[in-house]
């Protein structure tokens, strides 16, 4: 959130009503309650969340349970083993490239509240804020608590963070909306594979819905609609530059988290980088909602399904490689820099403590 002499292209977000100091007591009253009442309702929720998300695991378990009972883990060895060196080498620039577009949402979104950042500590940033909720669950908190770390070290306010954390989110759920219209539109039978019967009329009607929410946004940008207020809150619509470059890197995210996926399974499965893409979108944003750590289940529950003429041991070595290269690679390594990040923070707070007392 910025304040009122900056320009108003850069918020996405900011508080229409405060409560300042010349309101009555009554007035006070009321107003403290209704807070009271949303930071009990956050404490709820922290509760709650991991118990979905555990839920969430528990049933998928169960369904790929249900799925893979005749697969041995030879048969998953072997599937991995097969896999060429050279399709290992594809899997993991399709990991460089969604992580590098990841960092490419938080420069966005910086470009957005007119902040400048060097690159390399917006990659790194970046890098572990999403190493760290990808596996974790519950994204944006996770990733809130990351980035409020690392950026307020870099001197942006709770209320900027907020906003960053925010577009962020924005920006993933744009290309989300994007690619899945075109998928829809495009090849509207990849839904037969989810579920059997649907009218193809169906999945095409939704892709159009999703693409017409998508140009409502870019027409709004460029038009300058007024804000969209929610509540307390105003949407201002970004500069047409930073819509165009959300435009770009949601979709070049996925659509490389995809390609671990397609580049691991076998080169002669007859399986589209299309289709793959598509049920990916699907089983991703699925995964996400359920708040399923990692997606854990999730998305092997949908691959599976989705492609039943796959052998399953394939499908499954493809999603390990997957999660190695996407998820458990890239969090251990996020580990190792918020260890890295904290110990020079704390070694920098006791140098200036004890500089200080040697001055005084």
């Amino acid at each position: 959130m910025r304040q009122e002499t900056q320009p108003k292209g850069s918020r996405i977000l900011r508080k229409v009503a405060a409560t300042e100091g010349t309101e009555c007591d009554a007035g006070r009253m009321a107003w403290q309650p209704r807070w009271a009442e949303k930071v009990g309702l956050m404490k709820v929720m922290d509760y709650v969340w991991p118990i979905i998300g555990l839920g969430a695991v528990v049933l998928s378990a169960w369904l790929l349970y249900q799925e893979l009972r005749g697969i041995s883990f030879t048969d998953v060895i072997d599937s991995l083993a097969a896999i060429p060196a050279h399709n290992w080498l594809l899997a993991v620039a399709g990991a460089i490239v969604a992580y590098a577009a990841l960092a490419w949402y938080d420069r966005i979104a910086l470009l957005h509240l007119g902040r400048k950042i060097p690159w390399l500590f917006i990659s790194i940033a970046s890098f572990t804020t999403y190493a760290l909720s990808h596996n974790i669950g519950a994204s944006v908190f996770s990733g809130a608590v990351v980035r409020y770390r690392a950026y307020s070290s870099r001197g942006l306010s709770a209320s900027e963070i907020g906003v960053l954390v925010a577009f962020c989110s924005f920006t993933f759920l744009l290309g989300t909306l994007l690619l899945g219209a075109l998928v829809l539109i495009f090849d509207p039978y990849l839904v037969e594979r989810l579920h059997k019967g649907t009218p193809l009329i169906v999945p095409v009607s939704i892709g159009l819905a999703m693409l017409a929410l998508v140009a409502t946004y870019v027409v709004g940008s460029w038009r300058g609609f007024k804000p969209l207020k929610i509540g307390s809150f105003a949407i201002h619509y970004p500069k047409t530059p930073v819509v165009i470059r959300q435009l770009l890197a949601a979709p070049v995210e996925l659509m490389g988290a995809a390609a671990i996926i397609y580049f691991a399974l076998p080169p002669d499965v007859g399986v589209s980088y299309f289709t793959v893409l598509g049920i990916f979108l699907a089983s991703f944003s699925l995964a996400l909602v359920s708040h399923a750590p990692g997606g854990l289940g999730v998305l092997e529950v949908v691959f599976v399904t989705a492609v039943p003429d796959l052998d399953k041991a394939d499908v499954l070595a493809a999603l390990i490689v997957f999660r190695l290269l996407y998820l458990l690679l890239p969090f251990a390594m996020s580990l190792v820099v918020v260890v890295l990040f904290e110990r020079a923070r704390f070694i920098g707070k006791t140098s200036g403590r004890l500089r200080e007392k040697r001055q005084t």
